[in-house]
């Protein structure tokens, strides 16, 4: 369900009447998602994902989280405390289960073998939970995916009976591979890791679209609320992020900001844009208009 729309209030002067206006205003949007998000057979209803490390300290990531209305968040495994040190704070104690869906992820893992131990570890430590973000990075410099990696740690985690969502290049062949492997989700990279370049090849992301069957959520590069404007309006089904929020100088009003750009972007979608058109044309009727004076 996406929140309520600018309504025009002219004549509401008290508090009361206003949100009677409201709630009567919204009944007459159709405001219901025609597809709704659904990974691993869960529907969520915000299609944000968000990210839990670079925050300066628990309370700000608590904070940035509650405000961007997530209900999937990640957290890196071999970098995150989920009970593996009783003397170190615990994420949980942040992040709680009962409230939203973890998703445990492989960063800082250079080989298919140790994406699929840390993997397997987040499975032990949480209880069998099944659902993680696999990410087999090939270098320490770009941060970009090790395709074949991915590739092979997807096929083992899968046949393993994990629920992989997967980050990935914007390559339409390699992220068809993923999808046919058996990933319930496919995650290109907008741009690189913590680069906040925006979505650098759209055509390319147009395609993985275009011939996808699972869920597309762009995850990385994004770096302001108008690139998850744009990533929405593109026809992806959600976008994971952390840098973008968490670097910002108010991580807290950049959640809220990506929260409605999220929601913006994927109004545009369903509603339709306007045609592109390379000469201007009136936006007011031309029939009955005062003739100009002789």
């Amino acid at each position: 369900m996406f929140e309520t729309p600018y309504l025009w209030t002219t004549g509401c002067a008290k508090f009361d009447q206003l949100i009677r206006f409201i709630k009567r205003s919204r009944k007459s949007f159709n405001m219901s998602d025609q597809h709704p998000l659904i990974i691993a057979g869960k529907t969520y209803q915000s299609r944000l994902l968000v990210g839990t490390g670079l925050y300066r300290d628990v309370n700000e990531t608590q904070a940035a989280i509650e405000a961007s209305r997530a209900e999937i968040v990640t957290f890196a495994v071999r970098r995150t405390n989920i009970g593996q040190d009783n003397d170190a704070p615990n994420l949980l104690d942040v992040i709680s289960p009962e409230k939203y869906t973890l998703l445990p992820n492989t960063a800082g893992c250079y080989t298919a073998a140790d994406a699929i131990r840390t993997c397997r570890l987040a499975r032990e430590l949480l209880d069998g939970h099944k659902l993680v973000k696999l990410e087999v990075l090939g270098d320490q410099t770009t941060l970009l995916p090790d395709v074949v990696g991915t590739l092979e740690a997807a096929d083992v985690l899968v046949n393993d009976g994990f629920d992989v969502m997967v980050y990935t290049n914007d390559d339409p062949l390699t992220a068809k591979r993923l999808e046919e492997i058996g990933c319930v989700a496919v995650m290109p990279l907008a741009a690189p890791i913590g680069s906040g370049l925006g979505i650098r090849n759209p055509h390319n992301i147009r395609i993985i679209l275009d011939n996808a069957n699972v869920p597309i959520l762009v995850d990385a590069g994004v770096g302001t609320a108008s690139d998850a404007a744009i990533a929405m309006e593109l026809g992806c089904d959600g976008i994971l992020m952390n840098s973008a929020i968490a670097k910002a100088d108010n991580p807290v009003k950049m959640a809220h900001a990506m929260r409605h750009a999220v929601i913006a972007g994927r109004l545009a979608l369903e509603a339709g844009r306007m045609p592109y058109k390379t000469y201007g044309s009136a936006s007011s009727p031309t029939q009955g208009v005062i003739a100009a004076a002789a």
